[in-house]
């Protein structure tokens, strides 16, 4: 089981084809005047505001800086890509204690430097190690004047990386239904979580309570420290979306030009954020019919019965692997992320109404980052680690069945799915979790630049509004584009991707609520 929540390879992937897809779509700038005027406040210096306790070892340290290798899951990246081990303290609660190491990768900016520009992907979970290689094509100018550097955060990748299951686990857990009908599969599905929460304690054994998104938070600023910039310069994706507006609560003197794309609503605890996507991959499903000439109300319905009819009997691929359910749903979502992928899913949507499986199963295997040898990647695992480490709120599966009625009145697609979600995903978990929404105001930061996309599945467009509301007066400004996919930035808007890049290379914050149609 996997949330539908991250933005990693496959989204990325995604981006990377929608930016480069032979030219803008959809940039038209509705006029509105940006100012000229620095998104930093009063110079500060790279070691203020370190926490008391820190030792100099970590504070001063130096990176080595060598060429990349290659990680379990990526190949080197070869070219001009630098890596190096970032030492943080595990525990920083008790920062001269223990120490974990991050890995950081980086290319170094080719004109006139700016600083570091920071990248987080989002998930949580996914590597920046492996990403940012990828991703860099779409940054265009941007690496002429920053250093674009990113890392696995602590739990994901090379940075000590959470692995709960083996391949054969993963996959046998794939026959599991996640969208339970009868006491039996409520209780196989109970169950299963339960397992998964076990495996996560006894592969990260101390780990498993320092991965939150403070405890990342927190890392970032000794990175910037270490880097040497005062400011943090960073562009966060989806929930690196949350993890900047944590950073900016916690450092909001540090915050210099900071980016966040594909915005997740701070405001929306575990259910909340479970409807907002249900509402947010429905919205985009109804957009992926229209664009086929379809009634929404209508083609949901197809594929609802469709659904309904692989939960009874699942469809035989060429692969010899059956398409399940909730394989079914995970490659229905995957080509939601980008516009670009709509006619692949028409091919597999028909493909499977004739009793072929291989087509969505195939999409579910790139999000579930299954390769052609049925070795899984960890995304998910780190996913779950974080995610159940941050949020404090676990539905009982009583309160699940009285949440349905709603999900399932908002789509009939996704609504049972996400609904289950909510108790499935951190059910018995090993440890608590910390909040049921994170702290985000940041009084006194610089401005933040905020952009959302009307049409985003995995974070709503609603989240950027409530972002920038709960940052507070002056911090948040709002871009807005009237686009489809997770994200905007790279997605094909030349309004877009010039009012960013302004901003992190000039310091020129557009007006507030300025819209790219």
């Amino acid at each position: 089981m996997s949330r539908f929540a991250r933005w990693g390879a496959v989204a990325a992937a995604a981006v990377l084809l929608a930016g480069c897809g032979g030219g803008p779509s959809g940039g038209k700038d509705d006029g509105g005047k940006g100012r000229s005027s620095p998104a930093v406040p009063p110079t500060v210096t790279p070691a203020d505001g370190l926490p008391p306790g820190l030792p100099a070892s970590l504070a001063s340290q130096r990176l080595d800086w060598g060429r990349c290798g290659a990680t379990a899951d990526s190949p080197a990246p070869g070219g001009d890509w630098q890596c190096a081990t970032l030492r943080t303290p595990l525990d920083w609660s008790r920062p001269d204690g223990e120490t974990i190491g991050l890995a950081l990768i980086r290319t170094r900016a080719t004109d006139e430097r700016t600083g570091s520009l920071l990248f987080d992907f989002g998930g949580p979970g996914a590597s920046g190690v492996a990403t940012l290689p990828a991703y860099a094509p779409v940054t265009g100018t941007l690496g002429e004047h920053y250093d674009l550097v990113s890392w696995d955060p602590r739990g994901v990748g090379a940075s000590k990386g959470v692995r709960c299951r083996d391949d054969r686990r993963i996959q046998a857990a794939e026959a599991i239904d996640v969208t339970p009908d009868t006491p039996a599969e409520e209780r196989a599905y109970l169950r299963d979580a339960a397992d998964f929460g076990k495996g996560c304690a006894k592969a990260a054994g101390e780990l498993l309570t320092h991965v939150s998104t403070t405890d990342t938070a927190r890392d970032m600023d000794l990175m910037r420290q270490v880097l040497g910039d005062a400011r943090m310069h960073y562009f966060g994706i989806s929930y690196g979306t949350e993890l900047g507006g944590v950073y900016a609560h916690l450092f909001p003197q540090h915050v210099g030009r900071m980016v966040l794309d594909a915005v997740v609503d701070p405001t929306a605890d575990t259910v909340g954020h479970a409807l907002n996507q249900t509402r947010g991959f429905q919205r985009a499903l109804d957009d992926y019919l229209r664009s086929t000439g379809q009634d929404p109300r209508q083609g949901s319905r197809r594929i609802a019965d469709l659904l309904e009819r692989i939960d009874a009997e699942p469809l035989p691929t060429s692969s010899g692997r059956k398409l399940t359910q909730t394989l079914a749903l995970t490659g229905l979502v995957t080509p939601l992320y980008s516009k670009n992928s709509w006619p692949t899913l028409t091919g597999a949507l028909q493909a499977a109404r004739k009793g072929d499986g291989s087509g969505l199963l195939s999409l579910a295997d790139a999000y579930n980052d299954r390769d052609a040898t049925g070795h899984y990647g960890t995304t998910t695992h780190a996913q779950r680690v974080i995610s159940c480490l941050d949020d404090k709120q676990r539905p009982t599966p009583e309160q699940t069945r009285g949440l349905l009625p709603e999900f399932e009145e908002v789509s009939p697609v996704f609504g049972h799915y996400m609904a289950w979600d909510t108790a499935g995903w951190c059910h018995d978990w090993p440890v608590p979790g910390q909040y049921d929404t994170p702290e985000v105001a940041a009084p006194g930061a610089a401005p933040i630049l905020l952009v959302g996309n009307t049409g985003d599945p995995a974070t709503p467009y609603e989240g950027t509004r409530r972002m920038a509301d709960e940052l507070g007066p002056g911090v948040g400004v709002e871009l807005t584009w009237k686009g489809e996919g997770h994200g905007a930035y790279g997605g094909g808007s030349d309004c877009v991707d010039s009012t960013v890049n302004a901003y992190l290379i000039e310091g020129t914050v557009p007006r507030n609520g300025k819209v790219c149609s």
